[in-house]
């Protein structure tokens, strides 16, 4: 897919206050400095499109960008911040379920996880959610370029064999390194593909 136009359209405080579910919309959800804006930004070819920052909770709101004029990119808030209050993490979980439990117009939800780490527990517990609330979800593999391919390669394996102790199959998984531009094309032609299928099945949202 070549990314002809990026725009921010605004940023929400819930759900109900989203733009109008008339496209396509594909989200980008995970931990705390996971590297999720920087994977965006490398997606569609812009430094500063999604805000990038070291303090873990720096996105607390539900934030759409139209992209080609055609599909909605949010970024949304991550889980499991570790450096705020109860009280703001227990907003960022309802706002983060009631958006993907209400949004009609979702058709992914990628799921960010850092590919240097072991299979984390929070992780985890979020793909059985979404799977047990039928959410169609990605795992999208960050900073890969961070460890020698051997390593990165075991430890995604590792995540697989932990997923397949409680699943039947896993979802599609894409390996990326948003300084090195890795596998943002993958996660492109995915989403081409599956709004091709939209149109072939004469899918209209909003109606």
């Amino acid at each position: 897919m070549l990314i002809l136009t990026a725009e921010f359209v605004k940023s929400s405080e819930k759900w109900q206050s989203c733009p109008p579910p008339e496209l396509p919309e594909y989200a980008f959800i995970g931990r705390s400095n996971v590297g999720k804006s920087s994977l965006i930004n490398a997606m569609v070819g812009r430094k500063d499109l999604a805000k990038t920052s070291q303090t873990p909770g720096k996105t607390q709101l539900i934030n759409h960008f139209i992209i080609n004029e055609n599909w909605y990119l949010t970024d949304l808030p991550g889980y499991g911040y570790a450096r705020v209050s109860k009280v703001q993490r227990k907003g960022f979980e309802r706002l983060i379920t009631n958006y993907i439990l209400n949004r009609k117009n979702l058709v992914n939800l990628f799921v960010l996880v850092d590919s240097r780490h072991e299979p984390q527990t929070i992780d985890l517990e979020f793909m059985e959610w979404c799977g047990e609330s039928a959410i169609p979800f990605s795992i999208v593999f960050t900073k890969t370029d961070k460890l020698k391919p051997a390593a990165i390669t075991a430890n995604i394996e590792n995540y697989k064999a932990r997923l397949l102790e409680f699943w039947e199959g896993l979802p599609p998984i894409f390996s990326t390194s948003a300084e090195k531009k890795i596998g943002t094309d993958e996660i492109l032609n995915f989403i081409e593909g599956t709004n091709t299928d939209l149109e072939r099945q004469g899918v209209v949202f909003g109606s």
